[in-house]
């Protein structure tokens, strides 16, 4: 099974605040959509918690949300306590590839413990203030391929590309 990361990153490697995202980018949504669709996806907790309800959890996704709290439950999702154990499920279930959503401390996670095999990362070409980051990590170790440049438009309030990287 791959597991792929998907992120949207500033240029200052900031990818949220608060638990919330940054800026409003609709075809980097589609993208992230279509991507992940009909796919497992991990999530932390409080990533999880800050997608509008009305969305979660994610249509046509079985939604993995790793947490250490012991009694989480939410209708249509699996909880479980590690990364690993998310991976596992997805693999038993034949997922050919998985997805790591976020946030900050999973990407960490699994950045750290080289569990990522591909990475798809919406590069937003300005900085912006923010309290949670992307880890840097190594593009040496990675080849890489631009999917998608789209120039600020009336509907996406920022420059954007979208790279996948795939580990050397």
């Amino acid at each position: 099974m791959i597991v792929s990361l998907i992120v949207a990153v500033a240029e200052n490697n900031v990818i949220g605040k608060d638990n919330d995202l940054i800026w409003h980018l609709p075809k980097d949504m589609a993208f992230f959509k279509s991507t992940t669709l009909n796919h497992h996806i991990v999530t932390g907790r409080k990533n999880y918690e800050s997608i509008p309800p009305k969305y979660r959890p994610l249509r046509a996704r079985v939604n993995i949300v790793v947490t250490r709290q012991k009694n989480y439950s939410e209708e249509d999702i699996v909880v479980v306590d590690s990364i690993e154990k998310a991976f596992e499920i997805a693999k038993q279930q034949g997922e050919k590839e998985c997805f790591v959503i976020g946030g900050g401390q999973i990407y960490k996670y699994v950045m750290e413990n080289n569990l990522v095999n591909q990475m798809y990362i919406t590069h937003v070409h300005e900085t912006f203030d923010g309290d949670t980051f992307f880890p840097n990590f190594n593009r040496d170790e990675w080849s890489e391929e631009t999917l998608i440049t789209h120039l600020k438009d009336e509907k996406n309030q920022h420059s954007f590309s979208i790279k996948k990287y795939i580990k050397k």
